[in-house]
């Protein structure tokens, strides 16, 4: 069963919970819940537009907290149920133009841990995902405005995403089905987001520079 759904819409999220509730009606409900909607923005603080924020905060970041608390009621019904939370690995590591993206996904980390705390000993269960480079078409959909401090061009970024984005959606899929089987709360899904929640673990206030310094170079050895 499918419904197009506006991710960055409250009452379109209380629509979608509604339906699960009449399509499920037999079992209460819906038992997993995967928050995995995200959209893309490039641009400096400098010239960021609020209207820019505000529409990657309301996917990101207020369409998980409204899929939370509006399939709730629902879940906690079952005997057994998930909430699945998409992070980022950019939670951890930041970037410069990423700003409005690293706090949505940082948003979503610490939203998740809270309301694991308030759900334990309770039937619903909280796994916050935090991926690496995916073969998705966030980057070639996203928003950009001014990309010189990371790119050459709009064009530029895509195609370095899609270069060196190693992991399929087929793979990040099934590493979160293991993850929810195995009962984790938290994934990281890559290599790319393995190493650098490692870096990030033992140099906190010295990865992301790390980071944004790796980009440069290979924006350098590019153009050589």
């Amino acid at each position: 069963h499918t419904l197009v759904t506006d991710t960055g819409n409250e009452a379109a999220i209380a629509a979608l919970a509604e339906e699960s509730v009449r399509v499920f009606a037999d079992q209460g409900g819906a038992d997993v819940l995967v928050n995995n909607a995200g959209v893309a923005l490039t641009s400096p603080v400098h010239s960021l537009q609020t209207a820019d924020a505000q529409w990657l905060m309301n996917i990101n970041f207020w369409g998980v907290v409204h899929g939370c608390r509006l399939f709730l009621p629902q879940m906690q019904r079952r005997p057994d149920a998930l909430i699945v939370n998409i992070s980022s690995i950019f939670a951890m590591v930041s970037m410069p133009t990423q700003s409005i993206y690293n706090a949505a996904k940082a948003a979503v980390r610490a939203f998740s841990d809270a309301l694991r705390e308030e759900l334990r000993g309770s039937s619903v269960k909280v796994l916050c995902v935090h991926p690496g480079g995916i073969r998705t078409n966030i980057a070639r959909a996203g928003r950009m405005e001014d990309v010189s401090m990371i790119a050459d061009s709009p064009a530029a970024i895509v195609e370095q995403f899609e270069r060196e984005a190693r992991t399929s959606p087929e793979q990040a899929a099934a590493a979160i089905v293991h993850a929810i089987t195995h009962g984790k709360t938290r994934l990281m899904i890559g290599p790319d987001a393995v190493l650098f929640d490692w870096l990030y673990r033992l140099f906190p206030t010295r990865v992301s520079a790390w980071f944004y310094s790796l980009v440069q170079w290979a924006r350098k050895r590019r153009k050589s």
